[in-house]
Parts: structure tokens; sequence; C-alpha cells
């Protein structure tokens, strides 16, 4: 595995992590059972990765907790995160914190993120409840302090702009890939200026492993004028990826077109699947695409702030 540091955490962590939530939640939400789930997170660590990311509402921070027995915490980066409800207290956060570190089975997490964040409930939380945070953090009870954006209805990133200006945010959690590579513009230059840490989340989703997806994608971007049918097969969008010395598939080229972007430092891959896994390990150490078809990829998609992939 690839190792990098996550920003002015200074934490060493390697360049893919294991997301505990999106539509599979580590298999809980595909069906899985528990013990399968805890088998995809113990591959996973034995495999290397070295970053873990949950939330209190995955509902997947107890599967985490019992993976993780028996296992040196010290060797692991583990985050957690809790969704600000409207007008969330400094008491709720504080209890959600304890809440989490008792189902994870630990007493600190290294990230306690702000999870799925609007802007519209951003002033509130900085200015009453990033203080709360702050005294968790001197309490040891988290290392750091992250943000997430709720990217399904900020497609344009207009929170993680707005937390940019401030200096509370050590990581900050972005919804990029190869449909939407806003985030190039609008986060990364910023966010990289700050040492901020940036992890990465729907470098894959529906639409870059189901063809059916894509191409309904695909269509409302033709109709919203975002890209031109003209630069690309509309039969076959992304079939130009998949070759001889390119791609071995189009989550293969996502996840590799992710983990080449400068500027982020992990892309969370999830899975409740050990081949899965896997088989998203051998993308994280493959090369970078050919720059042919990378710089293809930002052309096509240059004008894209619409979509996540999902």
């Amino acid at each position: 595995m690839k190792y990098t540091t996550l920003g002015r955490t200074g934490l060493k962590v390697t360049t893919m992590g294991l997301g505990c939530g999106g539509p599979s939640r580590i298999g809980k939400g595909t069906g899985k059972s528990e013990a399968e789930s805890i088998a995809v997170i113990r591959k996973a660590i034995e495999s290397g990765i070295k970053i873990i990311d949950s939330a209190e509402i995955y509902g997947t921070e107890d599967i985490v907790g019992k993976a993780l027995k028996g296992i040196d915490r010290t060797s692991l980066v583990l985050s957690t995160k809790k969704v600000p409800t409207e007008k969330l207290t400094g008491e709720q956060v504080v209890k959600g914190l304890d809440d989490s570190l008792k189902r994870l089975g630990t007493d600190y997490v290294d990230i306690y993120y702000l999870h799925g964040v609007n802007l519209k409930d951003y002033e509130y939380l900085v200015t009453e409840i990033v203080p709360v945070l702050e005294k968790l953090k001197k309490q040891g009870k988290t290392r750091f302090i992250g943000v997430t954006e709720m990217f399904n209805a900020d497609t344009s990133h207009a929170m993680l702009r707005r937390a940019l200006k401030d200096d509370c945010w050590d990581v900050m959690m972005v919804g990029f890939n190869i449909l939407n590579q806003c985030a190039r513009q609008y986060v990364f230059p910023e966010a990289v200026r700050k040492n901020i840490g940036i992890v990465i989340m729907f470098a894959v989703r529906l639409a870059l492993s189901r063809p059916e997806r894509l191409q309904q994608v695909m269509k409302e971007l033709i109709e919203k004028k975002q890209v031109n049918p003209a630069e690309f097969d509309v039969n076959d969008p992304l079939g130009f990826l998949v070759h001889e010395g390119g791609a071995v598939s189009i989550p293969d080229a996502a996840y590799r077109f992710c983990h080449y972007e400068p500027g982020p430092n992990v892309i969370l891959s999830g899975t409740g699947n050990t081949a899965h896994l896997l088989a998203n390990i051998e993308s994280f150490n493959r090369p970078a695409l050919p720059e042919k078809d990378a710089e293809k990829l930002r052309f096509i998609f240059r004008k894209v702030d619409s979509v996540t992939g999902q």
C-alpha cells in the first residue's frame, strides 16, 4: 500500500481508506452478515489499509469495534462523524462522541467530523459547535476536527468554499470523481495552501459501476449542456479508458483517476465483499492512467458541477 501524510494532522495513512458507509455499509446495506462485514474490515487491515472511516448514522461503528478487537489501536487511523441535526447542541455532540467511542471500543478517534453540513447551517455550527469540538480535542477524545459536505445536495461545494475561509478544520471530506471534477477548482487549491487533509468520497458510485446508470447520467449532462456529445461515444462514454496499458475496468479507472489527482491525500473505498476489496486494492497499486486518457476525462467533464455519480 502507498502511504501519505494527511495534511497538517501529520497522520501517516494509506492513500486508500476503507469507507464504512455508502450504499454497501461494509455489507450491512446489502444483506451481508455481521461476521462477513467483520471479515472485510479485518482483510483490509491485513492487506495494509491504515485508515478506517465510519459514522454514527451508518450503523457500522459497532461492527468496526468488533473487528478491531485484539488489534493495536495505535496502528490505525480511525474516524467517525456526527450529523448536525437542526440546532445541534453541544451536549448532543459530547454524548454522540461518547456513544461512538463505546461502539468503536476505543477511548479516542483520530478524526471527528461534522457530517453532511449544509451551507445554511454552517455559521451556526462554526460559532456554536466547533468550540465544543475544540474542547473534546483538548480532552483527547478526538485528535483532529473535520467537516464533510452534503455532496448530493451541494455538487459545486458551496459549503466547503465557505469553510475554507476558517482555520478550524484539520480535515475535509470532499466529493470528487471522473464525472464531477469541480473540486479541483473550488476546493483543492485553498485546502492544499492551508495544508488541510483532503479525503475523497464518491470516487465510485452507481454511474461508474453500472453502465445503464452511466447512460442516464450522461443523458442528463447532455440535456444540461454540461457535456458535449460530439466529444465522446454516446453509446459507450467511458469505453476509451479500458484497453491494454490502460484501465482494466471503469471502476479501476475511477479509483486511479482520483488516486493520482494532485491534492487529495486519501481516497475512500467501500465494499461488503472481500474479493471486491482486493480488486480495489489492486487498482490503488496500479500506476496512473495514461496521460492521454486522463486528459480526455478532464476535457469531457470540464464544465460539470451538477452530478455526484450516484
